[in-house]
């Protein structure tokens, strides 16, 4: 029997309300966009004062609001996350998400080898033309450099459309500028970024003197339709016409999995807004803050940043190379060593392989993966693509590497610092002095 909908709710039951279902559409636009400003208590220089002052620190949802003002972008729910630290492991997942694919492939790289790796590769991507699927790749001419020509043209008989990003000896007032991400997004559903690019020395366990211990991370999820609108910006860039990207539907905010912040910069766009959000999580941090970077030439201000956190008792770790492809970026960091290790921080250097990594993990809760080093070259010159990951058993796996690669590390003393040879250290203030140029 059907009740009156006009009669009376029934005593002792209060009138039920139907939740409103809210859809919304987020427009495939970059954010933040050229030209966007922050205020001045937004800056990376003043923002971690007000970070530390709030309540929840990392975990409450204050530190998203703070961030969402700095980014003027969504932070996407919803989202499941893996973590590889080994490069073969990598590798495989992405030759796995391309087998998979059915309308798109989007692949963009700072160095795209054609060794081993990057011929596997290859075929991988012109198996997926041939069942129809769209494949685009953008490569960096600078990091690409060492690949041959042949390697191109291949690519593009086999129905791959690739683009490469500021050929050297055109436009010779851009060469600085450098596409330093490494984004391969399948279907605008399927992520995955870090620090690993195209090559044997990434993805093989037969790399001359062994493989790069690095990080890459696979997000499946809405924040992979956020990389694609990335990857489209270096693609026009670079000559290729624009991608066709719909809106995005989010009708769920409260999504189980990872809340992602897809973290990106280029020259003149985002830069500002990426180091004011590294800043806001080292105001956040409460306890923990735990970084890996592969070339470290910090600044003043970054060694300001990692200092007030020490000073709030934050347990501040530095995991660098002890072992490194680039001895000069070395030397530049070891030159912030002594004012960091007074200031509390603790420093590691990384002996087993050669680290190309860069992450940051904090308190247990947020962690951040991707291509930035904290350098000047990143944050000045490099386009550069992170993923800010709020998921707790996310950020404890991170936590976990991040253990055990310490215990293959040599921690770095001041005493015995400040011992070092002459040499040593005259090489390390030259190569500070230079850092703005490496």
């Amino acid at each position: 029997m059907r009740s009156d909908p006009s009669a009376p709710p029934k005593a002792g039951r209060p009138p039920r309300r139907r939740r409103r279902r809210v859809l919304r559409l987020l427009r495939p636009i970059l954010r933040p966009g050229t030209g966007h400003r922050l205020p001045p208590e937004l800056t990376a220089r003043h923002i971690g004062k007000l970070a530390a002052a709030l309540p929840g620190g990392l975990r409450g949802p204050d530190l998203e609001a703070l961030l969402r003002r700095v980014e003027a972008k969504p932070v996407h729910p919803g989202n499941r996350l893996e973590l590889y630290h080994s490069g073969e492991a990598a590798f495989a997942a992405m030759h796995q998400a391309v087998a998979a694919a059915r309308h798109e492939v989007l692949l963009e790289s700072y160095i795209f080898k054609d060794d081993a790796v990057g011929l596997s590769m290859l075929d991988e991507l012109a198996a997926a033309v041939r069942r129809g699927v769209v494949v685009r790749v953008l490569a960096d001419a600078l990091g690409s450099w060492s690949t041959h020509g042949d390697f191109w043209r291949d690519m593009e008989r086999r129905g791959i459309a690739a683009y490469l990003f500021n050929p050297l000896f055109k436009g010779l007032w851009y060469q600085p500028f450098r596409d330093h991400r490494k984004l391969l997004v399948v279907d605008r559903s399927v992520g995955f970024t870090g620090g690993m690019n195209i090559g044997v020395e990434y993805g093989s366990p037969s790399a001359p003197g062994g493989p790069w211990r690095d990080l890459h991370v696979r997000v499946a999820g809405p924040a992979a339709w956020g990389m694609a609108i990335v990857f489209g910006e270096g693609w026009q860039y670079a000559g290729g016409p624009p991608l066709d990207l719909p809106p995005l539907a989010v009708d769920a905010p409260d999504l189980p999995g990872g809340r992602v912040l897809v973290l990106d910069a280029r020259p003149m766009r985002g830069n500002r807004e990426a180091a004011a959000t590294l800043a806001a999580i080292a105001g956040a941090a409460r306890h923990r803050l735990w970084i890996t970077n592969a070339y470290f030439a910090p600044g003043h201000a970054a060694v300001r940043i990692l200092a007030d956190a020490a000073r709030r008792g934050v347990d501040v770790r530095l995991l660098l190379p002890g072992r490194t492809d680039v001895p000069l970026v070395r030397h530049a960091g070891h030159g912030y060593f002594a004012s960091l290790l007074r200031r509390g921080i603790r420093i590691f250097e990384y002996g087993a392989a050669v680290l190309h990594a860069k992450s940051l993990v904090a308190d247990g809760y947020l962690a951040v993966v991707g291509s930035t080093n904290l350098d000047f070259r990143s944050f000045l010159f490099n386009a550069e693509c992170n993923l800010v990951v709020f998921d707790a058993p996310f950020a404890g796996e991170l936590e976990r590497l991040f253990e055990e690669d310490l215990a293959q590390s040599t921690e770095i003393a001041l005493p015995a610092w400040r011992r070092r040879p002459r040499r040593h250290r005259l090489g390390d203030r030259l190569a500070r002095f230079l850092s703005p140029l490496l």
